[in-house]
């Protein structure tokens, strides 16, 4: 077994909420400065920036791993994290969301720019629709999706007295084959377990949900794997 550090909840600049700063290379860097092994850019309801990404991370990030991800926000107003073994399984999910988005543009002035990159960190487009509304997708459905798909659904913040899954529901949907919950970065998980007892019967990881480079989490969240191979993490997962 190898004792892995991660941070599988980090927001690129495509996110609204992202900072300018949230690069490809700034992000893999920042990474790799930091001694992460397994990260996760998940970018909201979105994976348009992972190409970039995993390109820079295949040819400077020596030891780093990238698993593809996105944070949907579903029509409940809970937002989970989709991570999949594969590129291609991710922007799968990407072209679906985009369709089930609101027909609601993006305000530059109020939001930010939604910028698409390349490896290089060029800008190379935006997206239009702005990303941080709700989908109309429900969990239950999401769940069908993704899992076709080959992915995961980790609920996000499931701490979080907003935008989490038990802010939206009360409680997780026992239909649902969820195995993992992300709880805030300072959140203690025991904690966690002690004000939800349901929550026993699930496993937890930490997440940076980093918006700021600064942000992304140091060494010190870490999962026990055979290696290295994405499928291992997403088998963890779920």
């Amino acid at each position: 077994m190898q004792r892995l550090a991660i941070d599988l909840h980090i927001h690129s600049a495509l996110s609204p909420c992202g900072e300018e700063e949230m690069t490809p290379n700034n992000i893999v860097n920042m990474a790799m400065i930091k001694e992460l092994d397994f990260i996760a850019v998940t970018d909201h309801n979105t994976g348009k920036n992972l190409p970039a990404v995993m390109a820079v991370a295949k040819e400077i990030g020596e030891g780093i791993c990238i698993l593809p991800g996105i944070e949907v926000a579903t029509k409940e107003e809970a937002h989970v994290l989709a991570y999949f073994p594969t590129l291609e399984g991710a922007m799968e999910l990407d072209e679906i969301l985009y369709k089930h988005l609101p027909n609601i543009m993006n305000r530059k002035e109020r939001f930010g720019p939604q910028t698409i990159m390349d490896k290089d960190d060029n800008i190379i487009g935006e997206v239009d629709k702005l990303l941080i509304n709700a989908t109309d997708i429900g969990i239950d459905r999401l769940w069908d999706i993704v899992t076709a798909i080959g992915g995961v659904i980790v609920p996000a913040h499931i701490d979080r007295k907003s935008y989490s899954l038990i802010s939206a529901l009360g409680f997780i949907p026992p239909a649902l084959g969820i195995k993992t919950c992300e709880v805030s970065k300072n959140e203690p998980i025991e904690g966690i377990k002690e004000r939800f007892l349901f929550f026993k019967d699930y496993q937890f990881i930490h997440g940076s949900d980093a918006h700021q480079l600064e942000d992304i989490a140091e060494r010190k969240y870490f999962l026990d794997l055979m290696d290295m191979r994405r499928i291992n993490l997403i088998r963890y997962l779920g």
